[in-house]
């Protein structure tokens, strides 16, 4: 099973400074724990200096993330706060027939909703879904 993980990076910022990525490393010790197989797509791993590139290149870059999160099995968004990246890759899994589970407080935002295919309120509660083999089961 191939899981992208999208989230915040820079969310609101006026610079090129980054959110904590520390999300990164939870999510994807979840799914190695519980998805047997699991190979995750990470942005932040497969660009790691991205935030320092220049505007073509991020531009690219942002293109290209978007079709690979159409391309996994499923996606995992954490959106603590409003984040036009992952709401890109969230549209892009969600017409690809991709789902989409959401790690957010933003339930009342028409993005998270509308696109999520199952929202959960913390990474805790997502961890008890995958642990019990949510991701595993096909829901859609």
């Amino acid at each position: 099973m191939r899981v992208f993980i999208a989230g915040v990076m820079q969310g609101g910022r006026r610079d090129n400074g980054m959110a904590s990525q520390d999300y990164r490393e939870r999510i994807t010790a979840i799914l190695q724990t519980h998805v047997p197989g699991v190979e995750v797509l990470d942005p932040n791993r497969i660009h790691p200096d991205g935030v320092n590139y220049d505007r073509e290149r991020a531009g690219r870059t942002l293109i290209e993330m978007a079709e690979l999160a159409a391309r996994a099995d499923c996606l995992v968004a954490y959106v603590p706060e409003a984040s036009m990246g992952t709401a890109v890759e969230m549209w892009q899994a969600y017409r690809a027939g991709i789902p989409v589970y959401t790690i957010s407080p933003l339930v009342e935002n028409w993005v998270v909703f509308t696109l999520s295919t199952e929202l959960f309120p913390n990474l805790e509660t997502f961890g008890q879904f995958v642990a019990a083999g949510g991701l595993t089961e096909g829901r859609r």
